[in-house]
């Protein structure tokens, strides 16, 4: 059953799909139907979910699920992921690639390889107070209250962490 983001209870799990690029606002209008039907027709056992699927920042589809109504199975995970591949392959756009890092900037949302964090956080372009798009959160309420986050404050922490002196003397040997 299909409803909107704000019906859905504070402990209902997410799923966030992040996009290669921005859709634009005719890909958002023709795709706003099949989110709506998927999450009206996604079922786990024969129970109907309580689902809301939407795009936010034009770049994210978030998938909301109430499990107190019903949980999801790994049947229904499975056709949930099916529906991201079809959307994938309808808006010729990357929705399961893991490989980029979503921030926000003075130009605005920005994508960042993996393997470019560490330069861009030894460059200083990237900071601990630089907004995170975290998609690893698994709740509305920590959607609604940490996404995005300052990258210090998820678990990009690491990358901030102060480097530890060597001793007087250089490194110790053993």
């Amino acid at each position: 059953m299909n409803v909107t983001f704000d019906a859905l209870p504070p402990t209902a799990r997410v799923w966030i799909y992040q996009a290669n690029r921005p859709l634009t606002q005719a890909e958002l209008a023709a795709v706003g139907p099949h989110l709506t039907q998927f999450a009206t027709a996604w079922t786990s056992h024969g129970a109907a979910l309580r689902a809301a699927v939407e795009f936010r920042h034009r770049q994210f589809l978030v998938v909301g699920l109430d499990e107190a109504v019903a949980g999801a199975s790994g049947c229904s995970i499975d056709a949930s992921v099916r529906f991201v591949q079809e959307l994938e392959k309808a808006l010729s756009i990357s929705l399961l690639d893991k490989a980029h890092l979503a921030f926000t900037g003075p130009t605005g949302l920005a994508l960042l390889e993996r393997r470019a964090l560490k330069p861009a956080v030894a460059a200083g372009t990237l900071g601990p107070d630089t907004p995170y798009f975290d998609n690893t959160v698994a709740t509305k309420a920590e959607l609604e209250a940490r996404w995005p986050a300052p990258a210090g404050r998820t678990w990009l922490a690491r990358y901030f962490a102060p480097v530890a002196a060597e001793p007087a003397g250089g490194p110790a040997r053993v």
